[in-house]
Order: structure tokens, then C-alpha cells, then sequence
């Protein structure tokens, strides 16, 4: 990664990690300070370049002063795309407080929480993933990448999962969280209404309807996938209409849960898109 040293001297410097503008940084770290300030983190170069590509609400960019501005960068910052942010250059002590990695990245951003709209889960042919009581931030983040490589239409977390947010999630989702729409709610409450519109609410279980390669995902489908350890709750799976299974013929008994909704997905998009007839 280069660094440039275009006189970014205009850029405001924070030196102290006491400082109050610091402290409200790192405190987005804690999810109900995210929740009370409708604010989150994202960092490096990599997550906020997708951030302004996708016209996300980037707020302030903060970049670590001794390696200056990152060239990936420096054309976002003078672009019509930068103007709306704040751009402010920082001590290695002040970058370490607002990020949970060993090392401090060289730059970080503070955002505007997205509004999604539930509606987003009802659109078109409608394949979503839904995620029940998912707490694994890896898992939630690489289903998220997952959805969005395959052109997924949404992907609903519901109540109970590891919040979106996290910092944890955001990374592990490379991007993808700006690429889709992620809509949190209650599964309760939306799981009847995709009954209502005709959705096929469809979970995995070893007493499976189908092999998911004899399924047809053609129709519009939530794949309902459950939590690391137990599954779907009680309530969900009463709300399935179907029920699949990924045959295995090795000795592993089952597949981490985004393998499994990867493997799901990508059946799904392979129906779709390859195998019309």
C-alpha cells in the first residue's frame, strides 16, 4: 500500500487519546453506543473505498499521520465523493484506542447507520437468507459476502443475532454489507408475511423434504438458516414451509453454518441463472 505526502497539512491533527472527539470514536466500538448514536466503524483502505463507491454516509475519515494518507484514497478525498467527510489526521496512540486488532490500521471511518427498508425483502423473484439467533460475527459476515456473490436480494437478521455492526462482522463481510440490502427485524413478524405473499420459507434438517439439489429454488425463497449450536429456534422452524438437506457422503457430520448457506446459495443461483430451460 502506498502513501503519499500531498500536503495533507489542512487536515486537522489529534494527538491524544483523551481527547473527547477520541473517546466518542472508540465508544462505537460498544453496540449501545452505536444503537444511541446511529454511528459505526468501519476500517482500512479496502472497506472505506466500497464505503464511497456505494454511497454509504461516511461522516469522518481518520488516517494515521506518521504513514499519511493512503494513495487509495487521496483521489476519494479530493473528489467531489470526499467533500461530504471530514478528514482528520491522527497519532498511532489515538488509531490503537478506536480499532480492536493487534495492530492499528492506518485509517478508519466513522458512518451513518443505513436505514433498510423491510420492504427490500419483498422485491422481485426474491431469494433472501434469513439468520436466526446467529452469534458467530465471522459467520454473519462471510454469509453476507456470500449473499451478495451470488446476487442475493437481501439478507434478514433476526432478533437475537450478533448485531451488524460489530466490528467483527463489518470486516469479515469485506465490503458485502454495502452491496445488499440488510435488514434487521423480527422474525416473528416477517416470517408470516412472506407466507402471506407466497414466499417459500425454507430451512435445513437432517429429516429434510428434499435434497437441496432436488429442490426447486427457482420460486421465490428465505433460506432460514439457525444458530451455530442449536439450529432454528422452536418458533422459526414452525414457520417453514420445506425443509432440505446437503447430502454428504464423507464422514464430517455436518458443515459450519455459512459453508452449509454458501453451499445452499450457490445451488440456488446455479437453478437460476444456468440451468434454464
Amino acid at each position: 500500500m502506498t502513501h503519499h505526502n500531498r500536503n495533507h497539512n489542512r487536515h486537522m491533527l489529534i494527538s491524544s487519546a483523551l481527547n473527547d472527539r477520541v473517546k466518542g470514536w472508540a465508544a462505537l466500538m460498544d453496540k449501545k453506543n452505536r444503537d444511541k448514536s446511529g454511528l459505526f466503524l468501519i476500517e482500512g483502505v479496502h472497506l472505506i473505498k466500497e464505503a464511497f463507491q456505494s454511497g454509504a454516509g461516511v461522516r469522518t475519515v481518520v488516517y494515521d499521520d506518521e504513514r499519511g494518507l493512503p494513495e487509495e484514497l487521496a483521489d476519494i478525498e479530493e473528489s467531489e465523493r470526499g467533500m461530504d467527510a471530514e478528514w482528520i489526521r491522527a497519532s498511532r496512540a489515538v488509531m490503537a484506542k478506536c480499532s480492536d486488532t493487534d495492530s492499528p490500521p492506518p485509517v478508519f471511518a466513522v458512518l451513518v447507520k443505513p436505514n433498510t427498508d423491510a420492504e427490500a425483502l419483498f422485491r422481485g423473484k426474491g431469494l433472501v437468507v434469513v439468520l436466526d439467533g446467529l452469534r458467530d460475527p465471522g459467520n454473519v459476515g462471510t454469509i453476507i459476502r456470500s449473499a451478495d456473490a451470488v446476487g442475493a436480494d437481501a439478507v434478514l437478521l433476526g432478533k437475537g443475532s450478533v448485531d451488524l455492526f460489530n466490528p467483527k462482522v463489518v470486516r469479515s463481510t469485506m465490503g458485502s454489507l454495502f452491496h445488499l440490502p440488510i435488514v434487521e427485524g423480527d422474525l416473528a413478524e416477517l416470517l408470516p408475511l412472506a407466507g402471506d405473499r407466497g414466499i417459500k420459507r425454507v430451512g435445513t434438517s437432517l429429516q429434510a423434504d428434499h435434497s437441496c439439489y432436488g429442490y426447486d429454488w427457482k420460486q421465490p425463497t428465505w433460506l432460514l438458516m439457525g444458530n451455530e449450536s442449536n439450529g432454528l429456534s422452536a418458533a422459526v422452524r414452525e414457520l417453514m414451509d420445506e425443509s432440505v438437506i446437503i447430502p454428504m457422503r464423507g464422514r464430517a457430520e455436518s458443515l459450519n453454518v455459512a459453508m452449509a448457506t454458501t453451499v445452499l446459495l450457490f445451488e440456488a443461483a446455479r437453478q437460476r441463472e444456468y440451468n434454464k430451460s
